[in-house]
């Protein structure tokens, strides 16, 4: 009898449980717990999120994290890869490589004339401006002694190590080259170049018609010389120790400062800073495996190619990077923004009120 009593009491238990939840609903987890289904479109959307590929130049790169993030905070659909690189190997990609690049950022503008016109690209913008410095730390030897006046004396010092990016890949390694030859005509010294750079390396120069050709095609270089494949590797030399002095842009290191990079700031007749000097900075040209590559002012140039996979959205990242958002960010990251960014050729629609025309 008591068997059948408790058989009773479960029966009845599992009843009112099933009651219950047939009241309550079809046992299925409540609604508000539920992951809300994507609608189609919103389903279409993720799956079309369109990536956009940017090439850039290694010293742009603190710059382009930011752009990064400011863009796709406007743009949800748009998923930003960056490619940081020395410049002119990002152009040999597109132009020799079929590399595709949606927005190509270049340290040096003429590089997209000079390459990339007229048949990889068909307008360019000019948007940033930059300068040479030679930079150290404190761990660096003679870092309480050089100064912009014997810098030069300092490198050629015994047990001291120093280094530059690859002119044939990085506009800022050709720079530092025609910043060191540049420093005979200022400092009144035949011998600097010599003495730096042609004793340890194959790099050498000649001159005719009053222009100095620094010849840079096979480099070659031995201790204490360094020669990197972009200019913002040779701040990891420094932070360990590894070398006493690196050529960089100003803006790579004022954005090291944090980690200890120092520099110093040399004349704007060397450091390639300013269109008054032009006419001097032209005195010196560097032949690399990228092309004659003349003195001048150190200018910045974008471009959206004409390979790109998605072109209009290069073209929206361009307008953000010269326009008010952009200028303020590069501003932030130590280096002068050009205002109004400069134009030429055939500029599209959507940059035409951001820019000014080249004449």
């Amino acid at each position: 009898m008591k068997k059948n009593l408790v058989l009773l009491m479960a029966v009845a238990v599992v009843c009112a449980t099933v009651f219950i939840c047939g009241c309550t609903g079809s046992g299925e987890t409540p609604v508000a717990n539920q992951t809300p289904e994507q609608t189609p479109e919103q389903t279409a959307a993720a799956e079309e999120k369109i990536t956009l590929t940017v090439y850039q130049a290694g010293s742009l790169t603190s710059p382009m994290e930011a752009m990064e993030k400011a863009f796709e905070a406007e743009h949800q659909n748009v998923d930003v890869q960056l490619h940081p690189a020395g410049s002119t190997k990002l152009a040999k990609e597109i132009t020799e490589l079929d590399a595709v690049a949606d927005v190509y950022a270049s340290a040096d503008y003429s590089l997209i004339p000079n390459m990339m016109i007229p048949d990889y690209a068909s307008w360019y913008v000019t948007f940033a401006k930059n300068r040479m410095v030679l930079c150290y730390t404190n761990k660096s030897n003679f870092a309480d002694e050089v100064t912009a006046d014997n810098w030069y004396e300092i490198l050629a010092r015994d047990g001291v190590t120093w280094g530059f990016s690859d002119p044939n890949l990085d506009p800022c390694g050709y720079r530092s080259l025609m910043v060191i030859m540049l420093a005979e005509f200022n400092y009144n010294d035949a011998m600097i170049f010599d003495n730096l750079v042609g004793e340890y390396s194959q790099i050498y120069p000649t001159v005719a018609d009053g222009v100095v050709t620094i010849h840079a095609n096979e480099t070659a270089p031995v201790h204490p010389i360094t020669i990197a494949p972009k200019s913002v590797e040779l701040i990891a030399g420094l932070e360990s120790g590894n070398l006493d002095y690196a050529w960089e842009y100003r803006s790579v290191a004022e954005q090291n400062a944090d980690s200890g990079v120092r520099y110093i700031e040399l004349p704007e007749a060397i450091d390639l800073s300013s269109i008054a000097y032009k006419d001097i900075y032209a005195k010196v040209q560097v032949e690399s495996l990228g092309g004659m590559k003349k003195g001048k002012p150190i200018v910045y140039g974008v471009t959206v190619p004409k390979t790109a996979d998605n072109p209009e959205t290069g073209a929206e990242f361009v307008a953000m990077l010269v326009g008010p958002t952009g200028q303020q960010i590069m501003a932030d990251a130590g280096q002068p923004p050009i205002n109004p960014p400069v134009g030429f050729v055939d500029i599209p629609a959507a940059l035409e009120s951001l820019v000014e025309m080249n004449a």
